[in-house]
């Protein structure tokens, strides 16, 4: 990382964090998408979340533009994380109720991270009077936040009591498997 002086070198590095971040997630979605079932209610919510993304990506490109910077990203570890953790997920669990509730909460600590980066660099576009930049960056901060609220209703509404049912399923028929063994 360069040296950063001033806060309107902090308000750039941090715009490369999320566009880098940004891109990623334009590319997990449609794979985390694929894992939970095409036609599920998440596989629908981390759609439309990625075409709100490609949005999210051109407003970004916006701002760079505002600032008379070039938009490039720089690498996110957190972002990466994320995604890494998605990945072990969709290799490693085989029941699709429980692979779903470990991407959906993989999907609210990235739209966590998000609604954090975009919240100070609204803040951060209003103190440096960067006003254009300003609008872009409240309006997928509110994207972001909706997304997220969505999911969470998803998540309580849905998603965990279907891993739960699974949960209890598989546990219910591996006592029954122990029981019939026993007494065999």
């Amino acid at each position: 990382m360069p040296k950063l002086i001033r806060l309107d070198d902090l308000f750039c590095d941090m715009l490369q964090d999320i566009y880098y971040a940004e891109k990623k997630i334009l590319k997990a979605l449609p794979k985390m998408a694929k894992a939970v079932g095409k036609e599920t209610k998440l596989a629908m919510a981390f759609n439309k979340h990625c075409e709100e993304t490609e949005g999210q990506i051109e407003r970004l490109e916006q701002v760079f533009e505002i600032i008379d910077k070039k938009a490039k990203g720089k690498t996110c570890p957190v972002i990466e994380g994320l995604i890494e953790e998605a990945e072990d997920l969709m290799d490693n669990v085989d029941c699709k109720q429980t692979l779903a509730a470990g991407l959906l909460a993989g999907g609210q600590a990235v739209e966590h991270y998000e609604i954090a980066r975009y919240g100070t660099l609204v803040e951060w576009a209003k103190l440096l009077g960067h006003t254009k930049a300003v609008s872009l960056l409240e309006q997928t901060l509110a994207e972001e936040k909706k997304t997220d609220e969505s999911l969470g209703k998803l998540a309580v509404q849905e998603i965990n009591r279907s891993a739960l049912e699974s949960y209890k399923k598989d546990k219910g028929d591996e006592a029954m498997f122990q029981t019939r063994k026993q007494a065999a």
